[in-house]
């Protein structure tokens, strides 16, 4: 069977180049005669790996040399603990955005350890949007202020990162890590799950200032103290081996592809047909405001609602897999990460139109 266009949100494509690589390496990595799977995580092989993997990251995502970059487990979720555990440091509040269902989450976790301040909320428009600034409401004795960049679920995104003064700023970059360049040096911490753009799941990257590593809550568990694995190499217990060795190709294909810009130019082309498509249909409909539409999901409504299923079969049919949207939002919804080719995102506009002409 040939390959389909898997527009899931997660876990999501992963480029055939870097499939195909790792299925020449399956058996024999590097003439060693064992799988990457099978390796020690201590042994100089897997170190070797491990090492490429965050110079690779450093160098596309221009990481400044005060920032550790942490291999973790858990996924995005652990962090929503593990980020009031180490941050909180003495203070007693946080402050964050409520923007979409993994806003919600982080901060239903953070309300275990702290005060939680809403800078401000969208959940009045069933997140639709994000709220404009002059309706910010941020707490300068916070001890950081948490946002999610992108929420997968509701496709809305910040079109800019928040100005928080001297607190410092978190965020979850899980659906847009390596997308596009972002700044590093405006972050205190970032923090992202592997399986949007970088790799399988089971792997998590927390990016952190050097100056807010250590003081961890004394509760908090040796695995989640950000002190103990940047001491360790994040190499305190045994890392997600086999994760860390796809993204680690993933970042090598990323080079290839000319780095973050590059692969900037392509996700917002991708983008902007899809959305066009939809604009111009009269067929289908997107929620989101225009200034918030995510790059990388893409929700969008039928006119009438009882011709999804017929919709969802005929994607199927046409090798156009994953595209049922999320029962808060209804409708479909394409995700079309980095690993998304344009051809898929062109495969997908064809059926649309195509669909829209059979039903209209």
């Amino acid at each position: 069977m040939s390959r389909v266009y898997n527009f899931s949100a997660g876990p999501a494509m992963l480029p055939q180049a870097v499939l195909q690589r790792a299925q020449q390496e399956l058996l024999d990595w590097d003439e060693t005669g064992m799988c990457v799977m099978e390796m020690s995580h201590r042994g100089k092989e897997f170190l070797s790996i491990a090492q490429q993997a965050e110079a690779d990251l450093r160098e596309i995502m221009a990481i400044p040399d005060n920032y550790k970059v942490l291999f973790l487990q858990g996924g995005a979720s652990a962090q929503f603990s593990a980020i009031p555990m180490n941050l909180l440091r003495g203070k007693t509040t946080a402050d964050y955005f409520n923007t979409g269902q993994w806003s919600k989450k982080a901060i239903a976790e953070a309300k275990r350890y702290c005060d939680v301040n809403i800078v401000a909320s969208s959940e009045d428009s069933n997140f639709t949007t994000v709220p404009e600034k002059e309706t910010w409401n941020l707490n300068p004795d916070a001890a950081y202020v948490h946002y999610t960049t992108n929420e997968t679920i509701g496709g809305v995104e910040f079109d800019a990162i928040p100005d928080t003064g001297d607190v410092p700023l978190v965020v979850d970059i899980s659906s847009t890590i390596l997308s596009r360049p972002v700044d590093v040096s405006k972050f205190a911490l970032i923090y992202a799950g592997a399986q949007k753009n970088v790799g399988p799941a089971g792997l998590t990257i927390v990016i952190v200032r050097d100056d807010l590593i250590g003081d961890a809550i004394p509760a908090t568990p040796t695995t989640f103290d950000y002190k103990v694995q940047a001491d360790n190499d994040s190499m305190y217990n045994t890392p997600p081996t086999y994760s860390l060795y796809m993204a680690g190709l993933v970042f090598q294909w990323i080079k290839d592809l000319g780095g973050l810009t590059g692969m900037a130019e392509i996700n917002k082309r991708k983008a902007d047909k899809l959305y066009a498509a939809i604009d111009n249909s009269g067929f289908y409909q997107n929620p989101v405001n225009k200034k918030y539409r995510s790059w990388m999901n893409i929700p969008f409504t039928l006119n009438d609602a009882s011709l999804d299923a017929d919709f969802l079969a005929g994607a199927k049919a046409a090798n156009l897999l994953s595209l049922k949207g999320h029962r808060s939002v209804g409708g479909m919804r394409a995700s079309i990460y980095n690993a998304m080719p344009e051809e898929g995102v062109d495969a997908l506009i064809t059926f649309m139109q195509e669909f829209a002409q059979q039903n209209s």
